[in-house]
């Protein structure tokens, strides 16, 4: 039985929408913001206002609806869906095939939205304000990829929580309007007491104590954010506010099944922007890339190429298939954990091998192939590492919980 895999028609027009971005607003302005860190990238306001329009007009694909898409709609037996998780992660990619910088800095579309949107409900929506730019706050000074390890706390007090603490490493924490923090409700209860909440930027007690220098994606700002005293309503609490120790922290994790295929998007997109700068060099060298030919009997450069770019093809499809299981109310914990590891892995070897194949060409900023290699790195780390993905992997194949595979 054949395997379509070619993507449904309605899916055309949010691919149109983020590769004209990409190409008409991203790419002309990647190299200016990439020079000047923390400065806002002012050309996005224009893209922000067309997403709130098409969104209004049920036209939007990706970002625009934070990925609810079909979320609440009566579906016949048998329906398959291809909805606000598919349109997200085909925009994030497109955007990303711009400039990943910039495509995180795009307001109302931060990765914190994905989180709200995996569940968050109509009422909360309502109350956080409607239009909602959330940045997700997890890591902590004292620990990077042991999720469960959040020190900071939230207290209950009446109809409010109290939050304190300190986060690290906010993407857009200081341009969101809410952020998206993990804090634990009673610490002596461990990880199954951690819970999200969202919290507006300008509420008293939030405090951006600085912005990061970084590698990559400089058009994106990386904030450190403290939390003294910041009381926010205890609806503001994304989920149960109860505490199940028998599920443990299961329900707190389950915001990755959203964001993960989206990172893996961002890596995905740029792998593909340089494969395709990459194949104009060669070509312009005067190598052919001659799929009728085994690889072993081509060019060096060229055999690498075909190599790059069938692990482009796996990402995508990865990618692909995560997100469409969670339009469809499939678990997917393996699979997002999967399309995570597989295009965070080939995202840093394609642009690194490009800027290798490129020579000096690659190196200088003639191109935007060495830009994309220091962009790449931040998408094998950020939201799980790569060994991250890989243990959780190990653990939904081999059935072992958390406890037994370390």
């Amino acid at each position: 039985m054949a395997i379509n895999l070619e993507l449904p028609k309605k899916l055309h027009t949010t691919i149109d929408q983020a590769r004209d971005a990409a190409l008409e607003i991203f790419r002309p302005i990647s190299r200016k913001y990439d020079l000047a860190e923390h400065e806002y990238p002012v050309e996005l306001d224009t893209l922000a206002y067309l997403y709130n329009g098409l969104a209004a007009a049920g036209q939007a694909g990706a970002g625009a609806s934070g990925g609810r898409g079909d979320a609440g709609k009566e579906r016949p037996e048998g329906y398959v869906a291809n909805g606000g998780n598919m349109q997200s992660v085909l925009n994030s990619m497109w955007a990303s095939y711009g400039d990943v910088g910039l495509m995180l800095s795009i307001p109302y579309q931060g990765l914190g939205n994905a989180a709200i949107a995996a569940v968050a409900t109509d009422d909360q929506i309502e109350s956080f304000g409607g239009e909602v730019w959330a940045s997700m706050a997890i890591t902590e000074p004292s620990f990077g990829s042991d999720s469960a390890a959040v020190t900071t706390t939230a207290t209950r007090d009446g109809d409010e929580y109290v939050i304190n603490g300190e986060k690290i490493f906010v993407t857009a924490g200081s341009r969101a309007t809410h952020i998206v923090v993990w804090a634990s409700v009673d610490r002596s209860l461990g990880r199954a007491a951690i819970k999200s909440f969202v919290v507006p930027r300008d509420n008293p007690g939030v405090t951006i104590a600085r912005l990061e220098h970084k590698l990559g994606i400089k058009a994106s700002d990386t904030a450190v954010i403290r939390f003294e005293d910041c009381r926010i309503p205890a609806k503001n609490l994304l989920g149960s506010p109860d505490v199940d120790v028998k599920k443990g922290f299961g329900g707190v994790m389950q915001t990755f099944d959203n964001t993960r295929p989206m990172v893996a998007a961002m890596a995905v997109g740029v792998s593909r922007a340089a494969l395709e700068e990459l194949r104009k060099l060669l070509e312009g060298a005067g190598l052919e890339i001659d799929y009728d030919r085994p690889a072993a009997d081509q060019p060096a450069a060229v055999a690498e190429f075909i190599r790059m770019e069938a692990d482009y093809e796996a990402a995508y499809l990865l990618m692909l298939r995560a997100a469409w299981m969670a339009d469809n109310k499939v678990p997917n914990s393996l699979e997002a954990s999967m399309s995570k590891a597989k295009a965070g892995r080939t995202g840093t070897d394609v642009t690194n091998k490009a800027v290798e194949l490129a020579s000096t060409v690659g190196f200088s900023e003639r191109t935007l192939l060495e830009k994309w290699a220091r962009d790449s790195k931040i998408l094998d780390i950020f939201e799980g590492t790569q060994q991250i993905q890989q243990l959780i992997i190990a653990r939904r194949v081999l059935g072992k919980s958390s406890a037994e595979l370390k």
